[in-house]
């Protein structure tokens, strides 16, 4: 995938978030450079959905910056893709429905790439989304978010419930519309073999810090693992 001078997806500098007394993030340092197909892997209460949260502009940081596409994750709302953990559609509207919504609420709103898309993956316009399986409700909630043709697309768990053959799929598509807009992405996963298949570019983050980072390349040659090894490498010091 080329990569040119564009700003960093995303630079966290001291990024830190606190509830109460319980640090979700403490002290994140990262730069993620563009174009990137990004894995975002750590144990539950790791900090994954936090990050992914603040970069979105849902939560305000305690501490410390985060610059999204160069700016305040606010002023990049328009050219960020987000898709929930659980896929979120809605349950009442049909596909249609969800476009005619999607066009409405997004002025750089691509309504052929949405519709070639939904043909693509066989969802029916008239389905209402409460009606369809998971993996067609996660299709549903990809295509919503490439359709914006944002720079960024965040996904945070979003094949987590799919069965295999779904999921297998919804990667599938997450590929192709990466390299159809040009876009760099971030998938929170837990699971390292959707991580290996699509990323080339790694986060490991425990106890709400950064474990490692780095392209895919560089610190498989450097640890001389395979991407799974060096995951769980990094995880079991980060718990001793």
């Amino acid at each position: 995938m080329p990569h040119d001078e564009s700003p960093p997806v995303l630079h966290a500098d001291g990024l830190t978030k606190r509830y109460g007394r319980r640090y979700a993030l403490s002290g994140v340092m990262l730069t993620v450079p563009h174009g990137r197909i990004v894995g975002l892997v750590g144990p539950n209460g790791a900090g994954k959905s936090t990050l992914l949260q603040v970069a979105c502009g849902l939560i305000e940081p305690t501490s410390g910056t985060l610059r999204v596409l160069g700016s305040r994750p606010a002023a990049k709302l328009a050219r960020v893709g987000f898709v929930a953990q659980d896929t979120p559609v809605y349950a009442g509207l049909s596909v249609a429905e969800h476009l005619r919504l999607g066009a409405k609420l997004n002025p750089t709103w691509d309504a052929a790439l949405a519709r070639r898309r939904i043909a693509q993956v066989g969802l029916d316009p008239a389905q209402k989304a409460g009606r369809m399986s998971g993996g067609q409700r996660a299709q549903l909630a990809l295509t919503i978010a490439a359709a914006k043709r944002p720079e960024l697309l965040i996904l945070d768990e979003p094949a987590a419930a799919l069965d295999p053959l779904a999921r297998q799929g919804f990667l599938r598509n997450l590929m192709e519309f990466v390299a159809e807009l040009g876009a760099s992405a971030v998938l929170s996963s837990h699971l390292l073999g959707d991580i290996e298949q699509v990323c080339d570019h790694v986060i490991v983050l425990s106890g709400g810090r950064v474990q490692v980072a780095g392209d895919v390349g560089p610190l498989r040659a450097a640890h001389g693992k395979n991407l799974e090894d060096l995951v769980l490498d990094h995880l079991g010091r980060a718990e001793r």
